[in-house]
């Protein structure tokens, strides 16, 4: 029964997990701007905590990779991979947007629909990519910029359920009956759980040395506005 530690930090969700076998067993996190750096080890401390575990009962670390925040990734990541190297644990690295879908399936077992999440990347661009009911990558993972024409052949024929913040400002854009928009927090660690055991059981473990994040787009530094 693996006991899994798990972070999540791509978007402005400040999340840690604790899973054994598969299910979360305890879970602090919040929304906000600008937390992770300051909140995310407290966090982790309150979830483990609240599992009534010490950190030598984890068989793993595991963590949201991307794409997503660039500075939120490199917080997540580097924390995990401190917490491998320091307790010689494995690493196990989840594809964010796969998290997302797993979260939303974790609530909607039934659903039959393609799951379509998205992480928002300024103005009308999103992180993004197809899964099936089964999980399977439908749509690899790409940067998109939405507009009406986006998903408009896909909706004629499928279910096609929007999840996570880009989704937000995309609902008034996608307008069609098969398209339905799920604004709740798919951006948790819980989300993590089944991924992790199954990653876990199946020895599938990152290179703490040398693990990067999936940032999906390079960083770019723009001057400030002159006042």
């Amino acid at each position: 029964m693996p006991t899994i530690l798990q972070i999540e930090t791509a978007t402005q969700v400040c999340s840690a997990a604790v899973s054994v076998n598969g299910q979360t067993v305890a879970l602090k996190e919040l929304a906000a701007n600008n937390i992770h750096a300051s909140s995310l080890t407290i966090f982790i401390q309150e979830a483990m905590d609240a599992a009534g575990l010490a950190f030598a009962d984890l068989d793993a670390v595991a963590v949201s990779k991307g794409p997503g925040s660039y500075t939120g990734l490199r917080i997540g990541v580097s924390t995990a991979k401190g917490l491998c190297f320091a307790l010689d644990k494995p690493l196990i690295g989840i594809d964010t947007l796969k998290m997302m879908a797993a979260g939303f399936l974790a609530e909607q077992p039934d659903y039959q629909g393609l799951i379509c999440p998205m992480i928002d990347a300024r103005r009308m661009e999103v992180f993004t990519a197809l899964f099936d009911s089964s999980l399977q990558e439908a749509e690899p993972v790409l940067a998109r910029i939405i507009d009406e024409e986006s998903y408009r052949v896909l909706l004629e024929t499928q279910n096609i359920a929007f999840i996570g913040d880009g989704a937000v400002k995309c609902a008034d854009v996608i307008q069609h009956q098969n398209a339905a928009f799920h604004l709740c927090n798919y951006n948790s660690a819980a989300g993590i759980s089944g991924l992790a055991n199954e990653a876990f059981l199946a020895g599938a473990f990152e290179d703490v040395a040398y693990f990067e994040p999936f940032y999906l787009k390079d960083f770019v530094v723009t001057a400030p506005k002159k006042r």
